[in-house]
């Protein structure tokens, strides 16, 4: 049964605290006549401390979109390797016992995806399968794992390598001036993550059912303006109160298992905001320290997108992990409004195991 590795996962050097943060947006919106409401949600998010890929006062710049995209590009091949190594050797594998690659990414485009270019640096095999994501924003971390789930359903004896690669501060446009646009200024962070889920052995999440849930008629509650400056982030008002029909959905997945989503053993959640979690804590009648790893995520690192999943796996296995076969459930919310979700059990099993065979 496919099993989901402990997560490597990497934010760069510069920091931005939440006392810059509000002082940054003083400063230069001074005039806005809704400073005090955007003040106050910034400050409600509980993000104390967030990591960019410059410093500041090139991040406030806006050279263009050709330039922001180079820098990504530039960065994702800086950063994306190491964290690939370490994800590898945490599950005991090889580039070469990899049959498939999932790239999650929403804050820049390369075509051919980063997979070619990984697969040629890293000397993955030229067989390996690539499978990039780019449209499905947050969700896109859980979406990752369910899709290596699937994979890995198919191909039993495959390994599949899950990529995040996130630069949010990338897509900082200073001329969008919503009590939205000034909130996310004050709430997103960049990250680069990465596991493996084995098809075979491995200690980690064995994965035993996924499902995905969209809510009607909200696509455009989370969506990008695609301009010539590059892409602008648009957050309807609406998006904290998504919980209330998305718990529903988590339910019924658990109760399809035969599980009861309100008795887990532990939560991987989407750190989207405070509210996102507190609403959830309360539709499925959880504890609020239920998602204490989203909440670390949240508080040191922001919301790092497609990361955040992952980063918060991550926080488990520091934590030493669960008891041997504790139910666990797995959910990334995003644009759609979509919900990424998946169930498993916490498994133990060390040493690595044959080099897998090439799906085919």
């Amino acid at each position: 049964m496919a099993t989901l590795c402990r997560p490597a996962v990497s934010v760069p050097e510069h920091v931005i605290t939440m006392e810059e943060t509000l002082a940054l947006a003083r400063s230069h919106h001074a005039d806005h006549p809704q400073l005090p409401l955007a003040l106050r949600l910034i400050e409600n998010t509980g993000v104390r401390t967030r990591h960019i890929v410059q410093p500041i006062e090139e991040t406030l710049k806006h050279p263009g979109f050709k330039e922001r995209n180079a820098l990504y590009e530039a960065e994702a091949k800086a950063r994306v390797p190491a964290v690939v190594r370490r994800a590898l050797d945490d599950a005991q594998l090889l580039t070469t016992d990899i049959d498939v690659i999932i790239y999650v990414s929403c804050t820049g485009f390369m075509m051919p995806s980063l997979t070619a270019w990984l697969i040629n640096e890293m000397d993955f095999s030229s067989d390996t399968r690539q499978i990039p994501i780019a449209q499905l924003g947050c969700a896109a971390g859980g979406a990752a794992v369910n899709r290596a789930h699937d994979f890995c359903t198919a191909y039993p004896d495959a390994n599949a390598l899950i990529v995040a690669c996130e630069f949010c501060s990338l897509c900082y446009q200073p001329t969008d001036l919503g009590v939205g646009s000034l909130l996310s200024n004050g709430l997103f962070g960049d990250g680069v993550a990465a596991a493996v889920v084995r098809g075979r052995g491995g200690t980690g999440i064995s994965l035993e059912r996924n499902g995905s849930y969209l809510i009607p008629k909200t696509e455009d509650w989370i969506a990008y303006d695609v301009r010539a400056t590059g892409f602008h982030f648009m957050l309807d008002k609406r998006v904290p109160t998504t919980m209330e029909p998305l718990a529903p959905a988590l339910k019924q997945l658990a109760g399809e298992h035969g599980w009861d989503a309100s008795d887990l053993d532990f939560y991987i959640i989407h750190a989207g905001g405070p509210r996102i979690l507190d609403d959830l804590s309360k539709f499925l009648q959880v504890p609020p320290d239920a998602f204490r790893f989203s909440r670390a995520t949240l508080t040191e690192y922001g919301n790092i997108a497609s990361a955040v999943v992952l980063d918060a796996l991550r926080r488990l296995f520091d934590e030493g992990g669960a008891h041997d076969t504790a139910r666990g459930m797995l959910a990334g919310f995003g644009p759609g409004i979509t919900a990424e979700m998946s169930l498993g059990r916490w498994n133990r099993q060390d040493g690595r195991s044959a080099p897998a065979e090439a799906a085919v």
